[in-house]
């Protein structure tokens, strides 16, 4: 029992080490130049706390917020949100340490979920803002003129990275950065995360979103362009087999893709998660794909019509690229949202085996082709 104890003794002693930061009360920081806060909060997520006076006479809070274990390219953000939860409407301290080791802080009111964190005026008063980078954390000091009888606010936190061209990234969609929000009383000094259910609903959604969309756009829809391309040459101009495989592979793709397209918008729409290229990207996909099914259900030509070579040829055109921009932005969702790199992993496996099947059949169907050929002329010559 008591070799057990000092076990746990020992293992106490070290652990304090590996994290000291996250773990260090906000009220036991000493912050330069003799600023004192009389409260102060340990933040639920991204290693950061915020610590504030509040004068109810006056409505004016002076704010300190710090972000542990930050790197020096490294942007971070704390905001108010006077009228709803969440980044959009946010009125926010940027601050980050600039290529020539000055620390930049400024206001930046988020309007967008496509923001750059421009600077600009905010819809109150702030006063003596600034900012420092010490001992790998990073802190943003101001003063605010709050309206009158504001003490229990929504704010945001968030960090980011800033590009080698100065630029200020978007923060990554995923884990932390999804449930940095919360309440906040001055008063009380009460902070609530709003991280429960809201954190479950986003975490659910954002997978359905990627198995759905992984599924359909990003695999199906090759498999299903493989089987017209390579199928019907085993099977000849009279097979239908390749023809029908094909067209229900595309419907089903389409069906799945639909849904998933859905919860995209829904996630832009409702729950912030914007990224402009994968959302303008997977709007093309969806557009191209519908006039795909409907050009070939509603617009297809006979065989023997005059019209059928052009039908062909914007058919193969707009399936191929459908394809390509479907893979592409299957890989560029796996890049936002983070997190375990196995299931791009995973996904670049099953494309790349579907690139090797394409290739060995298209070699298959080449000397075929070359042998049919072959024969045809072998044939003549001897008549």
């Amino acid at each position: 029992m008591v070799s057990i104890q000092k076990l746990l003794l020992i293992l106490t002693f070290f652990t304090s080490f590996i994290n000291p930061t996250t773990s260090q009360p906000c009220n036991s920081y000493t912050f330069p130049h003799n600023l004192n806060y009389k409260s102060c909060k340990n933040l639920p997520v991204l290693e950061s706390s915020l610590h504030w006076n509040y004068n109810p006479t006056t409505s004016i809070v002076d704010i300190a917020f710090k972000k542990n274990n930050a790197r020096d390219s490294s942007w971070i953000a704390w905001a108010i949100n006077p009228n709803s939860k969440g980044m959009l409407g946010s009125q926010a301290l940027i601050g980050y340490r600039k290529s020539d080791g000055n620390f930049k802080a400024y206001t930046s009111s988020i309007t967008s979920y496509a923001t750059m964190l421009q600077e600009g005026n905010i819809s109150f008063p702030v006063y003596d803002i600034s900012g420092i980078y010490v001992n790998n954390s990073m802190m943003i000091f101001a003063s605010m003129q709050l309206p009158q009888n504001m003490t229990l606010v929504n704010h945001v936190w968030q960090e980011g990275i800033v590009s080698s061209d100065g630029n200020l990234k978007s923060h990554a969609l995923t884990g932390s950065n999804l449930q940095s929000f919360g309440t906040l009383d001055f008063n009380s000094g009460i902070i609530s995360p709003k991280t429960g259910e809201k954190k479950m609903s986003r975490t659910i959604i954002r997978n359905v979103h990627a198995i759905l969309n992984t599924i359909s756009w990003g695999t199906l829809m090759p498999i299903g362009v493989i089987l017209a391309r390579h199928l019907k040459s085993f099977e000849g101009s009279k097979g239908s087999i390749w023809f029908h495989l094909h067209r229900a592979c595309q419907t089903i793709a389409l069906l799945i893709g639909t849904i998933g397209f859905g919860t995209g918008l829904y996630m832009g729409n409702h729950q912030g998660l914007h990224n402009t290229p994968h959302r303008c990207v997977g709007i093309t996909i969806f557009t191209l794909a519908v006039v795909q099914v409907c050009v070939a259900f509603c617009l297809r030509p006979k065989k023997d019509h005059k019209y059928r070579i052009l039908w062909n040829v914007f058919h193969l055109i707009v399936g191929y690229t459908t394809v390509v921009l479907a893979i592409w932005n299957v890989f560029k969702g796996f890049d936002i949202f983070g997190g375990d790199f196995i299931w791009r992993n995973i996904y670049g496996a099953v494309i790349g085996s579907l690139v090797l099947v394409g290739l060995i059949l298209e070699v298959v169907t080449w000397i075929r082709l070359w042998k049919k050929n072959n024969k045809r002329t072998t044939q003549e010559l001897g008549a």
